[in-house]
C-alpha cells in the first residue's frame, strides 16, 4: 500500500474515533451581567458559530472561558466573582452551563485629583481646578467600572485643552482596590502644562489673494490666552469668507512655544472668478433663471466685484456690487447698486435703489448699518400711478442659533429692523419703518420637531403715499400664510393688491422625519396686512405636506386651505445651482 494512501486512511481513523459535536451554552448570572457574559465568554462564541467541536476543544474553552468570566466581572466593579462552570453531554451535543454569583460590587471610597504644571502654580487657576474637581465624573460612592474609569480620566483632559492649556497630560493614574472593603481609591495626576499665549500668525497657501485678508480675519491677536474655539471660530471665518475653499488653524502644543505659541493658518484658495448658473421654481414667483459672475480680487486688493442677473416669471432683476474685504475691526463694507421690475398681483414696480453698507458678524450675531437711495415708478391698474422716492438709514440686527442644519431642530432665528426716511433728504415723505420676525425649533421627540414662526411690521407716516413698496407690506404665499398667493393680502383695488403699512402673521408647524432626508409636515398658519392696526384682521390657512433634504437644498411641498378664499393651493419651492 502506498505510504501516502496509508496516511490519509490513519488520518480517516483518528477523526472518526475522536467525534465532534455540537455545543449549547447557558449563564446564570444577574440580567444586567448575563448579556456581557454571552457576548464575549469564548465558549458562547463557539455557540453561535455553530462549529463542531470534540472533547479536547470543549476543555480549552471552558478554561479560558471561566478566566475571561472573572475579567468582565472586574471591569464591571466585581473583584470577588464565584464563577462554576460544568460540562454534560446532552445526546450527541455538548452543553456548558455556568452559574455566577458576582458578589459585593465595589464602589468609589476615595478620589483624589493632583494638579502639576502651571495650573497647580497659578493664581488665576483656582477656579478651573475648582470645576475640574466638581466636574469628575466618578463620585464616592459610586460603583466602580473599568469604562466609567477610562471616560472620566480622557474628560477630566477637556476643559485643559479646550482653555489655556494644549499640552496637557495625564502623567500618572491609579486605581487601588480592597478587596477586603469592596472598595476603589482613585488617584490621578495631572500636568497641565505651561498656559499658552497666542504668537504671532504664520500663513501657508496665500498666493492669489492678499495675506491680510486671513490677519483681518482672525478673532485673536499675539498675547491673548490660548483658547481652542478661537481657532475653529478662526477655520470658520475663513471657509465663509468667500476667498478659501479649505482652511486649517492650529497651534503646536510645544511647551517651548508657550510664551508666544504661532497660530498656524493653511488655506486653500478658490479660483479668482467664477460664473454660475441657476435654475429654480417656486408657486410664489414662478419659474426662475439666474446667472452670476464673481471676481474676487479686483486691483489686487481682494476686492469682490459681483453681478448677478435673475428672471422669474413675476419679478426680474439685475444687480452689481462692490464689497471690500473684512477690516481688522471685523466689519465688511461694500457698495451696490438694484434694477428691479415687479408685477405681483396687479402691483406693478419699476425701481432703481444704491446702496452702502456696513455688515459686522461676531459670534452668531449679524449687525448691518445702511444709507439707500431708492426711486420706483408704481401702478395699479387705472387706480394708481405715482413715482415715490426715499433715502434712508437702515439698520438690521440678526441672531441665528440653527446652524447649518437643512431642516434645524434646535434654536431660533431673530431679525429686527429699523429705518426711516426724511423730506428733507431726498425722501417724498417723513416715515419710520419697523419691523421683526422671529422663528423658534423645539424637538419634538425622536424624529420630530415643531415650528413657531412670528412676524410683526409697522411703517409710522402720515400716509403711505411717497413711501416706496419695498419699505411696505403685503402678506400670502410660501413663507407668509399659506393657502392665499403670494402678497394677495393687503388693501384691495380695482387693479390689484397695494402694499401698505402694517403687517402681523404667525405660524405652528409640526415636522415628522422618517429618516434622515423624508418628512412630513402639518400645519396652521394665519396673518394679515392692513393699513391700520384696527383693520387687521388675521385669515386662516391650514394643511399639510412634505420635506425633503435633497443633496442641493431642502425641498418643500404643502398643500394648504385658506379658510377666507375656500380654496386649496399647492405651494412648492425649489432651487438648484450650478
Amino acid at each position: 500500500m502506498p505510504a501516502r494512501l496509508l496516511k490519509a486512511l490513519l488520518l480517516l481513523a483518528a477523526l472518526c474515533a475522536t467525534p465532534a459535536h455540537a455545543l449549547t451554552v447557558k449563564v446564570d448570572a444577574p440580567d444586567a451581567l448575563k448579556a456581557l457574559l454571552m457576548q464575549h465568554l469564548e465558549t458562547a462564541r463557539a455557540a453561535r458559530s455553530g462549529e463542531k467541536l470534540d472533547a479536547d476543544e470543549i476543555a480549552r474553552l471552558q478554561r479560558q472561558s471561566d478566566q475571561t468570566a472573572r475579567d468582565l466581572l472586574a471591569t464591571e466593579g466585581y473583584f470577588s466573582p464565584q464563577v462554576e462552570s460544568a460540562v454534560e453531554r446532552v445526546g450527541d451535543d455538548w452543553r456548558v452551563d455556568y452559574r455566577i454569583d458576582p458578589g459585593t460590587r465595589t464602589t468609589v471610597r476615595n478620589v483624589a485629583l493632583v494638579f502639576d504644571g502651571a495650573l497647580k502654580t497659578r493664581a488665576d487657576a483656582a477656579g478651573l481646578r475648582g470645576r475640574i474637581e466638581r466636574s469628575f465624573s466618578l463620585k464616592q460612592g459610586m460603583p466602580f467600572r473599568q469604562a466609567d474609569w477610562d471616560a472620566a480620566k480622557l474628560a477630566v483632559l477637556r476643559p485643559l485643552l479646550a482653555s489655556r492649556y494644549p499640552a496637557a497630560q495625564l502623567v500618572a493614574s491609579e486605581a487601588r482596590i480592597d478587596p477586603a472593603a469592596q472598595a476603589a481609591d482613585l488617584t490621578l495626576t495631572i500636568d497641565s502644562g505651561p498656559a499658552f499665549f497666542y504668537g504671532e500668525p504664520v500663513i501657508s497657501g496665500a498666493r492669489r489673494y492678499p495675506e491680510s485678508i486671513i490677519r483681518n480675519l482672525s478673532p485673536v491677536k499675539p498675547g491673548k490666552p490660548f483658547r481652542q474655539q478661537d481657532l475653529l471660530d478662526y477655520q470658520m471665518a475663513l471657509e465663509t469668507s468667500g476667498y478659501y475653499s479649505h482652511a486649517t488653524v492650529r497651534v503646536e502644543p510645544d511647551p517651548a512655544l508657550a510664551a508666544a505659541a504661532p497660530i498656524r493658518i493653511e488655506v486653500v484658495e478658490r479660483p479668482e472668478k467664477r460664473f454660475s448658473v441657476g435654475v429654480g421654481v417656486s408657486t410664489d414667483t414662478g419659474a426662475r433663471v439666474q446667472m452670476g459672475w464673481l471676481a474676487r480680487d479686483i486691483a489686487d486688493r481682494g476686492l469682490r466685484l459681483k453681478l448677478d442677473a435673475r428672471i422669474e416669471t413675476t419679478q426680474q432683476s439685475g444687480a452689481a456690487e462692490l464689497a471690500w474685504p473684512r477690516t481688522s475691526a471685523g466689519y465688511e463694507n461694500s457698495l451696490g447698486t438694484q434694477i428691479k421690475h415687479e408685477d405681483i398681483k396687479g402691483q406693478k414696480t419699476r425701481s432703481m435703489l444704491a446702496v452702502a453698507k456696513r455688515s459686522r458678524t461676531r459670534g452668531q450675531i449679524e449687525t448691518t448699518v445702511s444709507l439707500q437711495y431708492q426711486t420706483e415708478q408704481q401702478s395699479i391698474g387705472d387706480v394708481v400711478n405715482e413715482r415715490n422716492q426715499a433715502l434712508t438709514a437702515n439698520y438690521a440686527w440678526t441672531q441665528r442659533t440653527v446652524g447649518r442644519a437643512f431642516y434645524p431642530r434646535r434654536g431660533h432665528v431673530l431679525t429686527l429692523q429699523g429705518g426711516g426716511a426724511a423730506a428733507a433728504l431726498l425722501s417724498d415723505t417723513n416715515f419710520i419703518r419697523l419691523y421683526g420676525r422671529h422663528t423658534q425649533y423645539f424637538q419634538a421627540g425622536a424624529n420630530g420637531r415643531l415650528v413657531l414662526r412670528g412676524e410683526l411690521g409697522s411703517v409710522l407716516a402720515d400716509t403711505r403715499d411717497g413711501i416706496p413698496t419695498d419699505f411696505l407690506f403685503r402678506a400670502g404665499g410660501d413663507n407668509s400664510v399659506r393657502g392665499y398667493a403670494y402678497q394677495s393680502l393687503g388693501r384691495t383695488l380695482a387693479g390689484g393688491v397695494a402694499s401698505v403699512r402694517y403687517l402681523a402673521t404667525g405660524s405652528v408647524e409640526y415636522n415628522y422625519f422618517f429618516n434622515r432626508d423624508w418628512g412630513i409636515a402639518l400645519f396652521v398658519d394665519a396673518g394679515d396686512a392692513a393699513d391700520t392696526p384696527r383693520q387687521l384682521s388675521p385669515v386662516f390657512g391650514y394643511g399639510f405636506g412634505a420635506r425633503y433634504r435633497s443633496p442641493v437644498g431642502p425641498v418643500n411641498l404643502d398643500l394648504a386651505y385658506g379658510e377666507a378664499t375656500r380654496q386649496f393651493r399647492l405651494h412648492f419651492s425649489l432651487g438648484v445651482s450650478f
